[in-house]
Parts: structure tokens; sequence; C-alpha cells
């Protein structure tokens, strides 16, 4: 059974999660998404069409 002091880390480890994509998701509404990030994303979805 885990402890409430692993418990508690887990938590935290979700919430920093989560305020960090909250913050990336800012940082892409104020600067937009960086020419790398739209690669990947493009690259990404080729390669999900492709394996369909």
């Amino acid at each position: 059974m885990a402890s409430s002091r692993q418990h508690q880390e887990a938590h935290g480890i979700g919430q920093i999660e989560k305020q960090l994509e909250q913050q990336a998701a800012a940082a892409v509404t104020i600067q937009g998404e960086s020419e790398l990030d739209q690669d990947v994303e493009a690259a990404s979805r080729n390669r999900d069409s492709e394996a369909r």
C-alpha cells in the first residue's frame, strides 16, 4: 500500500505537469507555435496517416 507521502508526491507531480501544460499553452497563445513545433506536429500527422 502506498504511503501518504508517496500519494502526496504523486499528486504534486500531477499538479506540476498540469501547470506546465497550461504554461506551454499560454506561451503558444502569446508567441505562436515555433517552426520546429509545427514541423514535428506535421510529421506526426503524416506518420499517423501512413500507419492507417
